[in-house]
């Protein structure tokens, strides 16, 4: 499969980068489920150099997991194709879905990317469960993945922290507002009211370098991370997203019955 990354989260064109990732998916060891792209491809500020970030799930079989060797649970391959970079990271089934019910984002973002790769019918009743999964606990994921951002870009500087800062504020705060999972960040800039409107501005500068500086007011640009933090925390206290979630049952029996029929 060749896949043009203009993405920006499917609907821009990047022109000149064709990139053939059915090759990746092929050479796996064991049967992906999924492989969907992830990153700043997904989250709409790519660089002219960035790499490509493919993640999904891969099958271990039976025997993988009951001798006395440890399963490879998660994998991650680095390649050159046509020029371009690629880090596939995958994890197995159970793993992924072990993930999924503990409040993490980051996975809920790979598994129901629309920049799809590689599919099955088990990649689509993972996503169909997705919603079972979500709970207004989700927003400690977002708001401790910001922090970790931020302190990021207090140290270097650089465009790409502060975009991934605003970028996972928006998604949790869309998120706690019942607007799903939205990780490309030009998208959210329209749907979240409080999202800076120099946003655009940071994300063109971000295409000629990955790891660019920026060139920002840093008293008004700490401002709104505060402010959208605050804004995270009362969408969250406003949520009607339930405190648990209900997809435990039904996450093991797919595990179960993919495993063995795999």
């Amino acid at each position: 499969m060749t896949v043009d990354l203009g993405l920006g989260g499917g609907s821009v064109p990047r022109a000149g980068l064709g990139v053939d990732l059915g090759s990746v998916v092929a050479e796996q060891p064991d049967p992906l489920l999924f492989a969907t792209v992830s990153g700043a491809h997904l989250y709409g500020f790519p660089s002219r150099d960035s790499d490509v970030d493919l993640r999904g799930v891969h099958l271990l079989p039976v025997a993988g997991l009951v001798g006395l060797r440890e399963p490879e649970e998660t994998r991650s391959r680095m390649s050159v194709r046509d020029g371009v970079e690629m880090d596939l990271v995958t994890h197995d089934l159970r793993k992924f879905a072990r993930l999924m019910l503990r409040h993490n984002g980051y996975v809920l973002e790979q598994l129901l990317s629309p920049l799809v790769v590689h599919t099955t019918d088990a990649h689509a009743e993972l996503s169909a469960l997705a919603p079972s999964v979500l709970t207004s606990h989700h927003a400690h994921h977002y708001r401790g993945f910001a922090a970790t951002q931020w302190r990021l870009f207090e140290k270097n500087g650089e465009l790409k922290p502060l975009l991934y800062t605003f970028r996972v504020l928006l998604t949790g705060i869309l998120l706690m507002r019942g607007g799903g999972v939205v990780a490309h960040l030009p998208t959210l800039a329209d749907e979240v009211a409080e999202a800076p409107g120099y946003l655009s501005d940071l994300v063109e500068a971000k295409r000629e370098a990955e790891h660019g500086g920026a060139d920002v007011d840093r008293r008004r640009v700490s401002a709104d991370v505060e402010r959208l933090r605050a804004v995270l925390d009362e969408a969250r206290a406003d949520s009607a997203l339930p405190g648990a979630h209900t997809a435990y049952g039904a996450l093991h029996d797919l595990v179960v019955r993919v495993r063995l029929g795999g």
